[in-house]
């Protein structure tokens, strides 16, 4: 009845329908139709992305709880060595999802627990430059003239670095920046052989077990380790747990 219907057209139908009206005769033969191209039953995928596993979203939380100054590249690259490619978007997501901010703001609500250190501030009252004569600093604006002055009248010499001088050696400038932000600014030492210990503790770390967003969020020197499937994951830690490798134990 429905192709019948819709072969007649709407007009004439009006005047021989008598059971149904037109409208549910054409109505009919628009179900017919979708019926017939209807294949949701030949497809074996959903469409889009396939989800993210309940053990990946597990290690995510789990990270970025135990390291408050890691991004979302960071967390991504960790993920890597253990076998597991998840874009940084959705490391994002999961974390955001969670309640879990940013790495910025998680590290200004660090607790008294993970907080293991803090570093001494250099300044002219507290017997930090006592005796120094000079004092090199780049052109941050925390050393304002008025700083500068304290220490002149200590009778310490303020040097300040030319400007843009971060670009004439780049890549040292960089690697400070991770080697103070990461390791000393968090710690306070008690003699050289600490400082010493601290440093080459953090360049094994470093080269071995740090991802780098310059090399592709890769490990400079990567061990056998990296990018395992199989096996229990484990956690290495360095510096009593403030620096932390993520890896899969050999089966």
């Amino acid at each position: 009845m429905a192709v019948k219907g819709k072969i007649l057209g709407r007009k004439l139908l009006l005047e021989i329908a008598t059971i149904v009206t037109p409208d549910t005769i054409v109505r009919w033969y628009r179900q017919r139709v979708a019926q017939k191209w209807d294949y949701s039953d030949r497809r074996k995928k959903k469409p889009g992305r396939p989800a993210v596993s309940d053990e990946v979203r597990q290690f995510v939380l789990q990270m970025a709880r135990d390291n408050p100054s890691w991004g979302y590249d960071r967390i991504q690259g960790a993920l890597s060595n253990s076998g597991h490619e998840i874009s940084d978007t959705t490391v994002g997501n999961i974390l955001r999802a969670n309640g879990i901010e940013p790495a910025p703001e998680r590290k200004r609500q660090t607790t008294g627990q993970t907080f293991l250190i803090a570093r001494n501030l250099t300044n002219a009252f507290d017997g930090f430059l006592s005796g120094k004569r000079y004092v090199l600093m780049d052109r941050d604006g925390k050393f304002r003239p008025a700083f500068r002055t304290i220490l002149k009248n200590e009778d310490i010499k303020p040097v300040q670095l030319p400007p843009r001088s971060p670009n004439l050696n780049a890549h040292v400038e960089r690697f400070h920046r991770s080697l103070k932000e990461e390791c000393l600014n968090r710690m306070i030492f008690f003699g050289e052989k600490s400082l010493r210990n601290a440093v080459g503790t953090f360049l094994d770390h470093f080269h071995m077990e740090r991802n780098h967003q310059g090399l592709a969020n890769r490990v400079i020197e990567p061990g056998e380790e990296v990018s395992r499937c199989d096996g229990e994951v484990l956690c290495r830690e360095r510096l009593g747990g403030m620096l932390r490798y993520y890896y899969r134990k050999a089966a």
